[in-house]
């Protein structure tokens, strides 16, 4: 390929560039070489970013190694777990938008030749993918890990453990001193969250979407398997430099479906549905809510993990990682193994190289194709006519497939926790939080502060919630959020009054305000968006640019 970097470094006129390279302790032999950014969201605002920075060491190694010469540099990155329940979590989203352009800045700014991303958090690891097929250079992405789980009471924990506690604790169900123990152990080692959450739900999709190193996901946060991992993903790069392979040679609408597939074979996170969609956007794939439905039901769920299951992403790593389903998948012809991938060979190549222990007890974690948890994926696309343009939940552990109850109508999440926490919310009410979408939060929160409080008071299957905001990767139960349209363009949700029959249907994929139409109607003409809760800012700027959440909740310029 044509290397950018030799428009920065090359020629007379570029001697002042070169001089600043000098000053940073660079040589003639180095700027002769290919030149390669390593990104990582390294930060001390939460555990599964903190250690970033020393796994970037080993990419830059493995970058040097393989002839090239790294460039470090960090993107922000916000941890959820921390912003969670409060006016914080309005920056979660907006976060994803805002790595992808750092990255895009960095790498267009210096002119590099190629990018390994490392990242750890929810939102930095679909911010880096989307920064990568922006750029369309040659890159590796890399996830740092998940964290350990911790014990207590004998058991595996996780910080979906505390944030149920809370509801617990709410119920009288758990002491204020039961509750403290388990936050002291719920969280024991830097990495992301545990379960099968937003992370690790897009670290597995990173493999399945072939931008990276096959059994690059699971392998625990503070391993020394993880810093081989980086090294071997920075050397990758310079084979992707020397046989011109870009983002949208392997992100193709075919690698797509894989992605989808593995999200419902995991009892994947409903956020992997608005981060694969923007994706998509950015490499100019047409990716729509409909493909999801018609992947999730030739999918079988067949991956036993937490919050819908049992078991964590270090039961996942010891039976040998993502590439045990992928190969499963595969060998049933549901993965489609001729794309490309960041190794420079196809799916069905990689995995050909690989080993698999199908022995003993490995049944537990991953089930057999022919026993799977359910015959169909977990991420179901709701339409109706509370949700016109679409609404999602997780069926994973999820016994009921109906639900029929009446509203209770909250116009923000504190609202609707404060109402919990006050055990105001009873057996069969519709749990509806809206103006929490993408423009009316802005930033579609995540609700698992609330939904958490709810199942922790053992209301989980008894009450339901619908939502124009998100979810987390952790949150479990009858929950159906990404409702569009979202109510601050006046959407169906806006309409809703106090006590309005809902009625959700999963085996028929429906969501209906059981309202007539003329009623609804007579609403539309009187309602009024709420103000916007921003004017200035970050926040302000997110809400004037951002599309819908059946579009992937992407910010599109107005030109």
């Amino acid at each position: 390929m044509e290397l950018p970097s030799r428009k920065v470094v090359e020629g007379a006129a570029r001697a002042p560039h070169r001089a600043m390279y000098k000053a940073m302790g660079l040589t003639d032999e180095d700027l002769n070489r290919p030149i390669v950014g390593v990104s990582s969201t390294c930060n001390e605002a939460t555990p599964c970013n903190i250690h970033l920075g020393q796994l970037a060491q080993s990419a830059k190694r493995g970058v040097s190694e393989a002839g090239c010469t790294p460039r470090e540099f960090t993107a922000i990155a916000v941890s959820d777990a921390i912003a969670m329940g409060h006016e914080g979590m309005k920056a979660s989203l907006v976060s994803r938008e805002i790595i992808a352009d750092s990255i895009e800045v960095m790498v267009r700014a210096h002119g590099y030749d190629g990018v390994v991303g490392i990242s750890g958090c929810d939102k930095s690891l679909p911010g880096t993918l989307m920064g990568m097929a922006r750029l369309n250079l040659p890159s590796v992405f890399v996830y740092g890990g998940t964290i350990m789980p911790g014990e207590w009471n004998g058991k595996q924990v996780t910080v979906q453990d505390v944030y149920e506690g809370v509801g617990a604790y709410d119920a009288g169900k758990m002491t204020l001193q039961e509750l403290i123990s388990l936050e002291n152990v719920a969280c024991p080692t830097a990495g992301s969250c545990a379960g099968m959450y937003t992370a690790n739900t897009m670290a597995s999709i990173s493999e399945a979407l072939g931008m990276s190193l096959p059994g690059s996901a699971s392998p625990p946060a503070e391993s020394d398997r993880r810093h081989e991992i980086c090294y071997n993903t920075g050397k990758a790069v310079m084979n992707l430099i020397d046989s011109n392979i870009r983002p949208r040679d392997i992100l193709t609408y075919e690698a797509f479906e894989n992605a989808i597939m593995m999200a419902n074979a995991i009892g994947g996170s409903t956020n992997a549905v608005l981060h694969l969609l923007a994706i998509a956007r950015e490499t100019g794939v047409k990716l729509v809510l409909s493909d999801f439905e018609k992947i999730r039901k030739k999918t079988p769920h067949i991956a036993d993990m937490r919050p819908g299951g049992m078991y964590v992403m270090l039961d996942l790593d010891k039976i040998g990682g993502v590439p045990v389903i992928m190969n499963a998948l595969l060998k049933k012809g549901l993965l489609n193994g001729n794309v490309m991938t960041v190794t420079g060979k196809t799916m069905k190549e990689n995995l050909a190289s690989m080993t698999f222990d199908l022995s003993q007890g490995k049944e537990k974690v991953v089930r057999r194709l022919e026993e799977p948890i359910s015959s169909e994926g977990t991420l179901k696309i709701l339409k109706g006519t509370l949700a016109p343009d679409g609404a999602v939940v997780k069926v994973a552990g999820v016994k009921s497939k109906k639900f029929v109850g009446r509203a209770r109508v909250f116009d923000s999440e504190e609202k609707a926790f404060d109402a919990v926490s006050q055990r105001k919310i009873v057996e069969g009410d519709v749990v509806v939080i809206r103006y929490e979408g993408p423009k009316g939060g802005p930033g579609m929160r995540e609700m698992l502060a609330t939904t958490a409080a709810i199942v922790g008071q053992g209301l989980g299957e008894k009450v339901a919630m619908v939502t124009d905001g998100r979810f987390s990767g952790a949150t479990r139960g009858f929950m159906i959020g990404h409702v569009a349209p979202e109510a601050m363009v006046g959407g169906p949700i806006a309409l809703v009054k106090e006590g309005d029959q809902i009625a959700i249907d999963t085996a028929t994929s429906k969501i209906d305000l059981v309202v007539s139409k003329a009623e609804l109607a007579r609403r539309a003409k009187k309602w009024k968006p709420i103000k916007p809760h921003y004017r200035s800012g970050a926040l302000a700027k997110y809400a004037s640019l951002v599309q819908s959440a059946s579009e992937g909740a992407i910010t599109v310029p107005k030109l």
